[in-house]
């Protein structure tokens, strides 16, 4: 059987050429972006990247997705998807232009990307989607379930920080990469931070730093796969993105 990967690397196609120009706004059309994430906590650079590719791309909404079971990580290596969607729906209350989906935390089985896109596409079919996700991730984009879907699902955002290199081995009218100083900031140090009884203020938003006090988050030991409740005691997380 072979992996993903080896797939990937058996059809021997190059991504399309990273675009440096925003793509048109078509006729009749809304622009969405999708930010899908593990959100363990959500924190200050998803946001402010999710308001700069707003701003960059002329989006009229951007819909956060927390993942349901992250493909890439055991089931307990997670926090409790509602406390994941709790937090994020705290985080982004007071954007007008912030949506919070459960398209993945609803669906059975490991959370891929392209489920999601093809979920939202159905949900959403007067809406041409932009899909964010870290310029570290797109180069391994190939290796994603349902890589040459993708193309056809969604246009491509990766963000980075300031300094990092953009010269990622992908391309085309598909994808644009842009700097996001925010980008710094990471949801496992804040984790870290608040197993060392670091404060995470500035970080994530001050309504998630009350959930994550009032819960007792990433304090203890990690969950156990059936801790899926509010009151379960959670633990740490991965990030979504195949």
């Amino acid at each position: 059987m072979t992996t993903a990967a080896q797939d990937a690397s058996a059809r021997s196609r190059d991504l399309p050429a990273t675009g440096t120009a925003v793509p048109p706004r078509r006729p009749g059309r809304t622009r969405l972006g999708v930010m899908g994430g593990t959100f363990d906590p959500i924190h200050h650079g998803h946001l402010v990247a999710a308001s700069e590719v707003a701003g960059e791309f002329d989006l009229d909404e951007v819909v956060f997705v927390p993942t349901g079971h992250p493909w890439q990580k055991a089931a307990g290596a997670v926090s409790p998807a509602e406390h994941r969607y709790l937090m994020t729906v705290i985080a982004t209350a007071s954007n007008p232009r912030f949506t919070v989906s459960r398209v993945d935390i609803e669906r059975d089985g490991p959370t891929f990307t392209v489920d999601t896109l093809r979920d939202l596409k159905r949900q959403r079919p007067e809406a041409d989607l932009f899909f964010i996700t870290g310029a570290d991730v797109m180069a391994e984009i190939l290796t994603w379930k349902g890589a040459e879907e993708l193309w056809e699902l969604a246009h491509f955002v990766g963000v980075t920080r300031p300094g990092h290199d953009l010269a990622a081995p992908v391309g085309s009218s598909g994808v644009n990469l842009l700097e996001v100083p925010a980008m710094a900031i990471s949801s496992t140090d804040c984790r870290a931070r608040v197993a060392q009884h670091k404060p995470v203020w500035y970080l994530v938003p001050d309504g998630v730093v009350q959930y994550i006090n009032k819960y007792g988050l990433y304090l203890g030991p990690e969950p156990s796969a059936e801790a899926g409740h509010v009151g379960a005691h959670p633990g740490t997380v991965p990030v979504e993105a195949p």
